[in-house]
């Protein structure tokens, strides 16, 4: 009977975990976690498979079930190796390495019956060795599974509770199993027939568990102290389970079997249920914080965590202020968190949050004297008190909704330069405590810590505000020269008008300088708009003569204008910012002429490069004023001038790689000089022009 239910429920578990490795299979596993999964599942199936086949008590069962263990605990170590990020561990992997001593000698010692037959004594000694290293093997992989699940990082805890709680659901039936066979001095015939349908109930789990693979992220902590105190805590459940199990052999009867099996599956489920919860393990962390240390906080981790969380790089992350909540809520395990900040009346609102489960804070949070009595107290505020306290300066200062609520943990001033930055208001943690002087202290460090952090954001943002403004204004300065050369081009044809207005060749010209300067105009309007993106340079090779003659024909309307020297150049340039260059340094030459001497546009070749020369016969500029003021904005000789066009046509020649030399000489005239790539696609040029025709 047991052996059939023996092959039927290992043959059933074979076929899940094969099924679940032949799914993982196909969905292309692509990291090593999924591959170790894969591996782990296929042991799995192999191991039920021999051990339907051949019985649990066979040497080719007893080799399965250790290269079972190994898959599964190969599977741990690349989640391990995952979360710790290339760094190792020392404890943890010699925890692993000791498991892979002790599994090649319980194989070794699998060998020896067969060399032992005609020996009892010795084969029952073999028996028993075997049984204590197979519970070692236990011990170990639930000690990994134990600071495996504790040492993960919150949002991934949810991810891998069912991988590792079906692990330890296997690993704690194989303990009580070896244990109760080592007691007993036999193995238990029911138990091993039933390991087949328990390891068939965990299939599913597993399988739910792969679903969630590419969420395991894995943070390991580096404290000793709770890898030791849990294989400290399972040392005593497997002590104590090995004391009853003897009494009970001791009282015999008919029932016994019934009570032992009985008590290890309420021991089993008991710490299935305790390990994961957090509210246990909240209270665990308290009780040796406060019998095993001297202080309740292990700094450096805490600081580590701190700069870690308000800092953290990665994509998506919560904005900085939700980041602020959720590091002053981890220091204390409050499960979340509010954000206060002044607003413009001096009181307080609400801006951020973490978690927060709790009645929301109303519009008006707090009143202007309650930040004021925070920033220039800078108290930690335990709420408890002060609502035990009524009556006093405290409850009169504190907000009633915060009172009211009860779940309201403390408020956390964040002062920055004794100024008040936020408030941070948390909720009660799991295991409700009284704040203490350590609580006190450095909560107040890390709300002044934070504020700095605030005060920064609040500084950048204010910065870029700031150049926001400075762009505009620079935006506005450019425009308003350019506006000011269309009312010189315009009042100039006004006053023309007086005396030409009925030739018809005046008439063509006036309507022509009109529709220019309209469209100069309705482009300056949209380049001032805060939606204008600026423009990138779209450099290709353009005809220096004509671009020449056509700022000439512009210009001639207000003076004479020439356009000589090599023409037929090609430059490398972007045309509507050669255009504006040289449309401004014709200007400034115009400003600077005298109305019988012209402006000359002349092209020349030096070297691979072309050069616009723009030279004018007009006061010329000092030495001085020539190394210190001519390329700085507002910065001009011309009585009423902007000193803009200097400055911007520099820029814009900058930005298509080229460059702007000056010869001047007082009372003598000027020549600006524009520097820039010299094109050698003249041809191609050409044949783009006419193709596009």
């Amino acid at each position: 009977m047991m052996e059939s239910l023996s092959q039927w429920s290992h043959a059933l578990a074979a076929i899940l975990f094969g099924v679940l490795a032949m799914f993982q299979l196909r969905r292309s596993a692509s990291d090593a976690q999924q591959k170790a999964l894969i591996a782990a599942s296929f042991l799995t199936a192999f191991w039920a498979l021999v051990t339907a086949m051949g019985g649990f008590q066979t040497l080719a069962a007893d080799l399965a079930e250790q290269c079972r263990n190994a898959g599964w605990l190969m599977f741990m170590y690349a989640l391990w190796r995952q979360g710790a990020g290339g760094k190792r561990q020392p404890t943890v992997l010699a925890l692993y390495a000791v498991l892979v001593i002790v599994m090649i000698i319980q194989a070794a010692i699998n060998l020896l019956p067969a060399a032992l037959i005609g020996s009892p004594r010795m084969l029952e000694a073999v028996f028993l060795a075997s049984m204590v290293l197979r519970m070692m093997i236990a011990v170990g992989a639930l000690v990994l599974v134990h600071n495996l699940y504790t040492a993960a990082t919150p949002d991934a805890r949810a991810a891998i509770r069912l991988p590792m709680v079906a692990l330890a659901a296997m690993w704690t039936y194989d303990l009580n199993l070896y244990t109760i066979s080592y007691l007993a001095r036999g193995g238990s015939t029911e138990l091993f027939a039933l390991r087949g349908f328990a390891l068939a109930m965990l299939a599913p789990v597993f399988g739910l568990a792969a679903r969630e693979a590419k969420s395991w992220d894995i943070k390991l902590s580096r404290s000793m102290t709770f890898q030791t105190l849990s294989l400290i805590a399972i040392g005593c459940y497997l002590i104590a389970m090995v004391a009853v199990t003897a009494v009970l052999d001791l009282i015999g009867g008919e029932q016994a079997r019934v009570v032992q099996i009985a008590f290890v599956f309420v021991t089993s489920v008991a710490a299935l249920v305790l390990l994961p919860s957090s509210n246990f393990r909240a209270w665990f962390r308290v009780k040796i914080s406060k019998h095993l240390f001297r202080h309740r906080y292990d700094y450096r981790a805490e600081w580590l965590r701190f700069t870690d969380t308000i800092g953290r790089p990665i994509e998506g992350a919560m904005p900085l202020e939700s980041r602020i909540v959720q590091a002053i809520a981890d220091i204390t395990e409050s499960p979340g968190g509010l954000l206060l900040i002044p607003d413009a009346s001096g009181g307080l609102v609400a801006n951020a949050r973490w978690n927060w489960q709790l009645a929301d804070a109303p519009a008006f949070a707090a009143s202007a004297a309650t930040a004021m009595w925070l920033a220039e107290t800078g108290r930690v505020i335990e709420l408890d008190a002060v609502r035990q306290a009524a009556g006093d300066d405290d409850a009169s200062m504190t907000p009633q909704w915060l009172l009211a609520e009860p779940r309201a943990w403390a408020i956390i001033p964040l002062v920055h330069f004794e100024r008040l930055a936020g408030v941070v208001i948390l909720a009660r943690p799991p295991i409700d405590r009284t704040l203490d002087w350590e609580d006190f202290d450095l909560l107040r460090v890390v709300g002044r810590q934070v504020a700095s952090y605030l005060a920064e954001a609040t500084g950048q943002e204010a910065l870029s505000d700031a150049r926001r403004f400075d762009e505009f204004n620079r935006r506005f300065a450019f425009i308003m020269h350019d506006i000011k050369n269309l009312v010189s081009q315009l009042s100039l044809v006004t006053r023309n008008a007086e005396r030409h207005a009925g030739n018809p060749d005046f008439q063509a010209d006036m309507i022509a300088t009109l529709k220019n300067s309209t469209a100069r105009m309705n482009d300056l309007l949209a380049r001032l708009s805060q939606h204008n993106k600026a423009r990138v340079a779209e450099v290709r090779p353009l005809p220096g003569g004509s671009l020449a003659a056509e700022v000439a024909a512009a210009k001639r309307v207000q003076h004479p204008v020439v356009v000589g020297g090599e023409t037929g150049l090609f430059v490398i340039a972007d045309a509507a910012r050669l255009e504006q260059a040289l449309g401004h340094l014709v200007q400034n030459a115009i400003d600077a002429s005298p109305s019988s001497e012209p402006v000359s546009i002349n092209l020349r070749r030096e070297g691979d490069e072309a050069v616009f020369d723009v030279i004018d016969l007009g006061c010329g500029m000092t030495p001085a004023f020539l190394r210190d003021n001519l390329f700085k904005p507002f910065a001009s000789t011309k009585e009423g001038g902007f000193g803009i066009g200097a400055f911007e046509a520099r820029s814009v020649v900058a930005t298509m790689g080229g460059r702007i030399e000056v010869v001047s000489r007082e009372g003598k005239g000027s020549r600006f000089s524009i520097f820039l790539p010299l094109a050698n696609e003249a041809r191609q040029f050409i044949l783009e022009q006419q193709a596009a025709a």
